[in-house]
């Protein structure tokens, strides 16, 4: 029998994330898919056409990592106009693949997929770069890398530049171990937290909440506390048996450590268990 299609998709994503390659794409459309389940596999098919079609318009095999990035920023930033404005932080939208593709809008991890999936298609030397609060995209290796700012329309950031986007947020200098490619895994972790905090701010969205931390709880390893956001998103929407066994099991990890803090957490599942009443 098929799987109701939320169930299905939620399937899928998991199978996804622990498979031995995980698709980025492929992950951040099934988040798309989740977000909105009217959509579903067509939504997806039709996105991945489109980041085919995107890259068929790209140049044959630019030269060197600047003349791909180049490429990409005249394609994408230029002629389709992908690109991001403050505004956009406070869309749900803007985290999600299918949506980024259809309005060309959309957070910087979200176009630095765009770039990246574009990019990977037509063969370039790309990876994710995961600077603090500012996800961008590199092209070439350590010694002849070249970053790009797809939330800018896919401008080149210098040294400086990169260093500058980093102090702003840390206060630190640019440490070259933040250079590194990013991992499907970890940009998808990132993509969901995106999700997590757009909930959070009023007026609070405890439904999509619920889900981002669903997903992120089928992904290879995640935090503790994280079962412990699950509960109690779980008696805000008012399940509270599950809510309340979450806050059980979640207790018998944190006793090992903090028996106190356990015995608090049982207290919030004897009062979400008399909530029932």
């Amino acid at each position: 029998m098929e799987l109701p299609d939320p169930l299905r998709l939620r399937t899928e994503f998991a199978e996804e994330a622990r498979s031995e390659r995980p698709g980025l794409a492929r992950l951040c459309l099934l988040v798309g898919a989740v977000a909105d389940p009217a959509r579903g596999e067509p939504g997806i098919d039709a996105a991945e056409v489109e980041l085919d079609r995107l890259a068929g318009e790209l140049p044959h095999r630019p030269a060197t990592p600047r003349d791909w990035a180049l490429a990409l920023a005249e394609l994408l930033g230029t002629r389709y106009g992908f690109h991001g404005t403050e505004s956009d932080y406070r869309r749900l939208e803007s985290s999600l693949l299918q949506e980024v593709l259809r309005r060309r809008r959309g957070l910087p991890i979200l176009l630095s997929v765009v770039w990246l999936e574009v990019a990977r298609r037509a063969g370039a030397p790309v990876h994710g770069v995961a600077l603090p609060g500012h996800f961008t995209v590199g092209f070439g290796p350590p010694d002849d890398l070249v970053l790009a700012d797809p939330f800018d329309g896919g401008t080149l950031l210098s040294p400086a530049d990169a260093s500058l986007l980093v102090t702003g947020v840390t206060g630190a200098p640019l440490d070259p171990s933040l250079l590194r490619p990013a991992d499907p895994l970890e940009v998808i972790r990132r993509v969901l937290n995106n999700i997590r905090a757009w909930a959070a701010a009023p007026p609070e969205r405890t439904d999509v909440a619920l889900w981002a931390v669903e997903l992120s709880l089928l992904l290879p390893s995640h935090p503790a506390d994280l079962r412990y956001e699950h509960a109690q998103l779980l008696v805000k929407c008012g399940d509270f048996v599950r809510g309340a066994r979450e806050l059980e099991s979640y207790a018998e990890v944190v006793a090992a450590v903090d028996p106190e803090a356990a015995e608090l957490v049982r207290g919030q599942a004897r009062a979400a268990r008399a909530r029932l009443n």
